[in-house]
């Protein structure tokens, strides 16, 4: 079955040329079927770029899902469009006001880890969103600093700067190989990370958390929050091949302090094409994530967040 965007979202043409399933709205709305409906809270500069990163491996899935963009309310990008923004964002206190349920969201990282979380300009609407998703939304998908903010917001667990960036391809350990988000996993996943802070997994396991993957060099990765029926990941399965290329190049260009991503390009020489490692786990994740929440959600959407 296939994912719903606008016709006229770039995302569409993407993964049309690719091969991914996609169908406009119009077609979607005439088939007698519930689809999964699942919101993207955008929260990257690039929101073209992370609309089809996700969109992609949403769409990948066997079910038909209605894909909702959402954005904070008063924040305005300065990396996109205000066309774009207009014609296919809806900001949260629309979705809000509404009282709409969905099946799934998605948090996206942010480019404000420097930050201590209270500082960020749109903290209090992103802890409206957080509380708005135990009612709301029957499962919650923070990833990099969304996820962070997630886990500070419900737990109180802190990040911590690290002295360096965490950047390139980071072996990581299969560490619940029996859960259901790991379906198919291997022992050992190659994972993309790009990140100045982390959190500890003693403080993560303290708050009475799941770490489903975890490394020695990058820490816990994917957690799992059953009590706010929640999973949070650090790290960016959703990356293209080039995307740690595009973040390398600029911060090169800039003359800023980076080291050359590892276990990404062949013989780590950024003159070579970069090799792409994690994709078949990145599916496997967002699938599992999918048919978890199929499984699970109420048919009637209603009733979603009234049911354990």
């Amino acid at each position: 079955m296939p994912i719903t965007l606008p016709s006229d979202l770039p995302a569409y043409a993407v993964l049309e040329r690719e091969g991914v399933m996609v169908m406009g709205e119009g077609r979607a709305h005439s088939q007698d079927i519930r689809p999964i409906r699942i919101g993207l809270l955008n929260l990257m500069p690039k929101k073209i770029q992370t609309e089809t990163q996700f969109a992609r491996l949403i769409g990948a899935t066997p079910l038909q899902i209605d894909f909702q963009l959402i954005r904070m309310s008063e924040h305005e990008t300065k990396n996109t469009a205000a066309e774009h923004m207009e014609n296919f964002y809806r900001p949260f206190s629309e979705v809000e006001a509404s009282g709409e349920k969905l099946d799934g969201l998605i948090i996206t990282g942010a480019p404000i880890e420097h930050l201590p979380f209270e500082e960020v300009t749109y903290w209090d609407e992103l802890k409206r969103v957080m509380d708005w998703t135990q009612t709301n939304v029957h499962s919650t998908f923070g990833v990099c600093w969304g996820g962070m903010a997630m886990i500070n917001h419900f737990h109180g667990v802190p990040k911590h700067l690290l002295d360096h960036k965490l950047f390139g391809c980071l072996r990581h350990a299969n560490l619940a190989p029996a859960s259901p988000y790991l379906r198919g996993f291997s022992d050992d996943v190659l994972i993309p990370v790009s990140r100045w802070t982390e959190m500890k997994s003693a403080e993560v396991e303290a708050a009475g958390l799941n770490i489903l993957i975890g490394s020695n060099e990058a820490g816990p990765c994917l957690v799992e929050d059953p009590a706010h029926r929640a999973l949070y990941i650090f790290n960016h399965f959703e990356y293209d091949s080039g995307t740690l290329k595009e973040e390398y190049d600029r911060d090169v260009a800039a003359g800023s302090p980076i080291n050359v991503p590892v276990n990404y390009y062949p013989e780590d020489d950024p003159a070579r094409q970069p090799l792409n490692r994690w994709r078949s786990h990145a599916h496997l994740l967002y699938g599992n994530w999918i048919n978890e929440i199929y499984q699970s959600t109420p048919f009637e959407l209603e009733k979603i967040g009234t049911t354990g």
